[in-house]
């Protein structure tokens, strides 16, 4: 498949949608994930949205990331691990590398290394209360 530029929501979307089926099928993120999402279309729609806002700066993403990963690790019984962060990680990066080039793409996997060390980290710091 051929790369070119992050560009625009409908790149940010396909990106969201390609990345998360790998992780669906993923054989240790797979089952979090379809276990505790039920309207997966409305999640893709949430992603995109904060993905898009990440990327462009288009304010689309109203919620709370901190929140929804310490509920997933309260769900899970607190055994969310830093390798559940890093094949989430492997596979964002993986993604970006089949599908995109260029700056954007560089800034896609920056935030999410950035996301990710910062999420585990309060999760850490949830667990502790």
């Amino acid at each position: 498949m051929a790369q070119k530029e992050l560009e625009n929501r409908t790149d940010v979307s396909k990106l969201v949608r390609s990345f998360y089926a790998k992780v669906r099928k993923d054989t240790v993120l797979g089952p979090i994930f379809n276990g505790i999402i039920t309207d997966w279309e409305s999640h893709l729609e949430l992603l995109t949205n904060f993905w898009e806002t990440q990327l462009f700066l288009k304010r689309k993403y109203h919620g709370n990331p901190i929140k929804a990963h310490n509920d997933v690790d309260d769900k899970m019984n607190h055994t969310v691990s830093p390798e559940h962060f890093g094949l989430w990680l492997n596979l964002w990066f993986e993604t970006i590398d089949e599908l995109y080039t260029g700056d954007t793409a560089f800034i896609a996997k920056n935030r999410a290394r950035q996301m990710n060390t910062m999420l585990y980290m309060k999760i850490f710091q949830h667990r502790t209360k």
